[in-house]
């Protein structure tokens, strides 16, 4: 079975906390895809999770609040041939979620108004504009 997940430096998902579907895949495969399990599901309890503090838990909880199913989170491939490179797939699409939901949040930008000089070269380039489309029209007398 895969190894754990790991979403970053700090943090890695054990392998006793993830469970692996696989099922037929309709995507790519030929003859092969009606026969081979390579369509994989992998699905992560974060909610019974211990791994995470409750504070990087709730955080997750609230950003992925709409993929959650009763507090599991469980996430496909089945873009490639290969169940192996599906699972790859699987993992490190879960890795990028989680990694994303338990970011810190952005600083809040802080307003500014654009410099006298940004707004000079503005209006300037406007005139130009307009100069350039009134030369073009022909007087139409």
């Amino acid at each position: 079975m895969p190894d754990d997940v790991r979403v970053n430096d700090r943090l890695t998902i054990p392998a006793v906390e993830l469970s692996w579907r696989f099922s037929r895949s309709s995507g790519p495969g030929g003859q092969g895809v009606n026969t081979t399990d390579s369509r994989v599901e992998l699905s992560w309890d974060l909610a019974g999770s211990e791994m995470l503090p409750a504070a990087l838990r709730e955080r997750a909880a609230e950003r992925l609040g709409g993929r959650l199913v009763n507090g599991v989170l469980t996430v496909t491939a089945s873009e490639h041939r290969s169940q192996l490179r599906n699972r790859e797939a699987a993992a490190a699409r879960l890795a990028g979620l989680v990694a994303g939901a338990i970011a810190p949040p952005a600083r809040a930008r802080r307003a500014t108004k654009p410099s006298r000089g940004a707004v000079e070269r503005r209006i300037a380039d406007k005139k130009r504009r307009s100069q350039v489309k009134r030369g073009r029209r022909g007087d139409h007398d």
